[in-house]
């Protein structure tokens, strides 16, 4: 992954100049496609099957050299956050966005095309996503700012600012996740496994870049702070709780999931739940009022992608329906499978209600919903490494595993014309049946586990309830 990221300019597009001084560096050498393609799907293959080992050893109380997993991770952040974004073009969007901003124009309005035809010779602008205005929240839009005014000029070294801060959230979590489970050798382990060393995790999160991250972190912390009651009253903790979960769904709005899971624990006490409504409002209706009614239709007309649609394209297409009714079925099966998981869902530490809500409705909306990424997985590992162990660690890696590589190498490639047929049929074979499947399977066991309740067939490796 690593290598990858170093020799950048030899297989990703589009073409992006390096900044005369400071990172991101690369590696001017050139490598053949083919090779860069194979090599990635041993990595994402090697990292689920590290991981599964990992957890298994964890969970069988064998001895974990947490010190290591922490200290291997730590290199390999650093290296991808000094080296050009891979496996998705989406940080240079971001980049754009904050160029856009810069410039004093709306990204809600203005598109990373019309950027780049506004100046004169500009590189960089990626093709996935180059008609489509910003579909994040305006406090995203902040941070892009900030990143472009520190890049200057360079839409490389405004991604390395983008991708930096997401390093430091990152860390964050680690270091959250490891004080939670400091006293207990195979928790410890577990959390850094399931966290801080997963390159799967690594790959999304930093060699990506992906806002998913800072927007997990955050709210997170807000559910942290309602299940720790970090302030003394309850009223402030439940306030201070809305506003970390708002302003994580002012980042990306995917994580208003996060202030559903805040709703469902506090759905007993009004007056909590009312103060961390109120927390989320200071947050989001300001931000909004500032963006105007462009921010609230381009997230309304949020353009919907994802792995082929998941098992529903794979089914879909051989009845020949329409894969865009999936939507409405996947709504249908949402609502029941979500409140099956906040109903039958492991049980979790007796101060982690608020987690397992946030595990339980995250991992719900991750594998029914239709459009998804493997970077969308954040929001349910990032919760997941502060939640007992389960088996419910093996379908999310297992989840993530698939849909890494199926995505490999990574949006924004267009490498139909130069992989070879061999390469593109695994390639068909994996993004549009297996990957699909292993979906399906996934969706299957988790509705097994709600219904009989079966969750720890091991040692869950974590302090006990």
């Amino acid at each position: 992954m690593i290598a990858s990221a170093l020799l950048r300019s030899s297989w990703m597009p589009p073409a992006l100049p390096m900044p005369r001084s400071g990172p991101p560096w690369e590696l001017a050498s050139r490598v053949p496609d083919r090779t860069i393609v194979v090599a990635l799907w041993a990595a994402g293959l090697l990292a689920g099957a590290g991981v599964a080992t990992g957890l298994a050893a964890a969970r069988r109380g064998l001895p974990i050299p947490v010190a290591t997993l922490i200290g291997t991770a730590a290199v390999a952040v650093v290296a991808l956050v000094l080296l050009p974004p891979v496996g998705s073009t989406d940080s240079l969007d971001y980049a754009i966005y904050g160029h856009i901003a810069a410039l004093g124009h709306s990204p809600y309005v203005m598109t990373p095309a019309q950027y780049g035809h506004l100046i004169r010779d500009f590189a960089g602008v990626p093709r996935d996503w180059e008609h489509d205005p910003s579909v994040y929240g305006p406090l995203a839009t902040a941070e892009q700012l900030a990143a472009a005014r520190l890049g200057g000029a360079s839409l490389a070294a405004t991604a390395f600012w983008l991708r930096l801060a997401n390093a430091i959230a990152f860390g964050a979590v680690a270091f959250a996740a490891d004080r939670s489970q400091r006293a207990h050798p195979a928790g410890r382990a577990r959390v850094h496994l399931l966290w801080t060393a997963n390159p799967l995790v690594i790959w999304s999160a930093v060699a990506g870049g992906h806002i998913d991250l800072i927007a997990a972190a955050i709210g997170l912390a807000g559910l942290l702070i309602l299940e720790r009651k970090v302030i003394a009253s309850p009223l402030p903790n439940a306030l201070a709780a809305g506003l970390c979960v708002g302003a994580a769904a002012d980042l990306k709005a995917d994580f208003a999931l996060y202030g559903l899971a805040l709703a469902w624990c506090l759905r007993d006490r009004p007056g909590q739940l009312l103060a961390a409504a109120a927390g989320a409002a200071i947050v989001l209706i300001p931000s909004y009022a500032l963006a105007g009614l462009a921010a609230v239709r381009a997230l309304s007309a949020r353009a919907y992608a994802g792995q082929g649609y998941g098992f529903y394209g794979f089914f879909f297409r051989r009845l020949g329906i329409s894969v865009t009714d999936a939507v409405p079925l996947a709504v249908c099966l949402l609502i029941p499978v979500a409140w099956l998981a906040l109903q039958r869902f492991p049980d979790g530490l007796r101060d982690r209600a608020v987690v397992r809500a946030a595990a339980a409705l995250s991992l719900a909306w991750l594998l029914v919903w239709p459009h998804q990424f493997a970077w969308y997985s954040l929001a349910a590992f990032c919760v997941l490494a502060f939640y007992p162990g389960s088996r419910l660690d093996w379908l999310a890696v297992a989840w993530l595993t698939v849909m890494t590589i199926a995505d490999m190498p990574g949006t924004g490639t267009g490498q139909g014309r130069t992989l070879g047929h061999a390469l593109l049929a695994i390639q068909y074979v994996n993004l549009t049946r297996l990957a699909p499947l292993v979906m399906l399977a996934v969706l299957i066991a988790l509705l097994g586990g709600c219904l009989t309740r079966r969750w720890h067939g091991l040692h869950s490796g974590l302090a006990p309830a």
